[in-house]
């Protein structure tokens, strides 16, 4: 068997488990779109999780459960005639015929830049109004800020080098300053919000996920605290009860781990 129809197989009986479980399973049963989204949504960040942590292993799992919630989307539309797994394969793949005319098609590109470029401008021919609609009302903020940003740069809008950027990042500081100074709250987190905006406008400059290096961050800093609350316990003493100073010193050790 060759590995292409090894994998066919593996889908196959991925597909058979779906139908006997929605058959038979009580809970799987009683499953509906709406009841499985943010389980999805869920396991979407659990994956996301594992793939920072560079966890082959646990990243295989993690997949596993973001395509078992596929099929099951697609089996509860086969249920209504609305749509089935088949229809969903051959909808990403005539979308990815469509987009990819450099593959599928006689167009000549000469970077992945060009690429970018020419899949908004396709987007637009379909019918999108803005390059902005495929954009999800519901992403964290960050990770939506990130999408803007890629979005609007693939059809020219967009600072012509990462100098540039830093301006405005420092401009928007200053902004930022001039409010808290004058103490108009609502002021404050407008202008905090054009602070963040334009740092992970720079980020793309400098071709660094502006999620990543921030969860990277979260990471850190918990690993650091967590060996102070252990360090703590050693010493019978609470948090609470310890003096700054004394947290700082446990803080600098963590540091230097």
């Amino acid at each position: 068997m060759s590995n292409k129809e090894a994998q066919l197989k593996a889908f196959e009986r991925l597909l058979i488990i779906m139908d006997e479980l929605r058959e038979q399973c009580p809970w799987d049963k009683k499953q509906t779109m709406e009841s499985l989204r943010h389980l999805t949504i869920e396991e979407v960040y659990e994956l996301g999780d594992a793939i920072l942590d560079n966890d082959l292993d646990e990243v295989k799992k993690e997949l596993g459960d973001v395509l078992l919630h596929i099929v099951f989307y697609s089996k509860i539309g086969s249920e209504t005639n609305s749509f089935d797994i088949a229809d969903v394969c051959n909808s990403i793949c005539d979308k990815l015929i469509d987009r990819h005319p450099h593959i599928y098609g006689d167009v000549k590109v000469a970077d992945e830049e060009e690429v970018k470029r020419n899949w908004e401008q396709l987007k637009l021919k379909e019918g999108n109004s803005s390059v902005l609609e495929g954009v999800p009302k519901s992403l964290p903020a960050m990770v939506k800020a990130s999408r803007i940003q890629d979005k609007v740069a693939g059809v020219g809008f967009d600072w012509e080098e990462p100098k540039q950027v830093f301006e405005k990042v420092e401009e928007e500081l200053a902004e930022l300053k001039d409010e808290i100074a004058k103490g108009d709250q609502d002021a404050i987190e407008s202008e905090f919000g054009d602070v963040m905006f334009s740092m992970i406008n720079y980020a793309r400059f400098l071709k660094v996920n502006p999620e990543n290096a921030l969860e990277r961050t979260n990471k850190k800093f918990i690993t650091r605290f967590q060996y102070l609350e252990r360090k703590a316990k050693e010493m019978n003493k609470s948090l609470k009860d310890m003096t700054l100073s004394e947290m700082d010193v446990l803080w600098e050790e963590a540091k230097s781990l």
